[in-house]
């Protein structure tokens, strides 16, 4: 387990840095960018397991008040999935939505149109990254709850690191601790191509993020974290063979 302070020094003492050739600012700047990619790549690799930052005090669920006719909704950058979109219904129960896509719909009847009438919403469709639209737009408390009635599931990024954390230096990354000292390799890496040239390659090979296949520190990360949710059981079937 390493907490911020062993995470820098560390990263300093590969590329023999100190605070003054490697100051603080520019650590934590490097720093974020690289809690921020690994976070990428355990979401992107959490299978069964949801991955969140241990660092959060709440749970990746938002809920938002509904309001009447309005089908569009907006949320903040720290959204990068979507993973369930739900409606409270006027019994104050949580409805979950289909996704719906214009292309996959009608080319020839707008959604609005098609969902002309306000009720229950029933579909989503993601119109970016961090906006949807409801289909159709929530009524007015007739067949909806408005009050918190919009609730999301969705994957974030990490809790990143601020200057006075940094100072303070006793906060851990929020992954496994066994793999913290993958950051402070991170943090070397630009530092050494600049001027540790001879120590690049090696750093590199060691974090093992530039290959299309895993190796290194990368590689153990993503076994460690493809081996949870061993409490499910994984059960073979067999699909049938057609007859041809």
């Amino acid at each position: 387990m390493a907490t911020v302070t062993d995470i820098i020094q560390e990263a300093r003492d590969l590329v023999d840095a100190d605070s003054t050739s490697y100051p603080a600012a520019t650590i934590l700047r490097r720093l974020n960018a690289a809690y921020e990619k690994v976070v990428g790549w355990l979401i992107n690799a959490d299978g069964l397991w949801q991955f969140d930052d241990t660092n959060f005090t709440d749970f990746p669920i938002g809920t938002f008040t509904l309001v009447n006719s309005q089908e569009r909704y907006s949320f903040n950058d720290k959204f990068l999935q979507l993973e369930e979109v739900s409606v409270k219904n006027q019994n104050g129960v949580f409805q979950i939505l289909k996704t719906i896509d214009q292309k996959e719909y009608s080319t020839l009847t707008p959604l609005a149109e098609a969902f002309k009438t306000d009720g229950l919403p029933t579909h989503y469709d993601k119109v970016s990254d961090d906006t949807i639209d409801l289909f159709p737009a929530p009524d007015n408390g007739v067949s909806v709850t408005l009050a918190a009635g919009l609730k999301i599931k969705f994957k974030r990024t990490a809790q990143l690191y601020t200057s006075a954390e940094v100072t303070t230096g006793t906060k851990q990354p929020g992954f496994a601790s066994t793999h913290h000292y993958i950051l402070s390799y991170m943090i070397a890496r630009p530092y050494a191509l600049s001027y540790k040239k001879d120590r690049w390659a090696e750093i590199n090979a060691i974090i093992g993020d530039t290959t299309l296949i895993p190796t290194g520190m990368k590689a153990e990360l993503l076994k460690d974290y493809g081996r949870r949710s061993k409490d499910e059981r994984k059960i073979m079937t067999m699909k049938p063979i057609l007859n041809r």
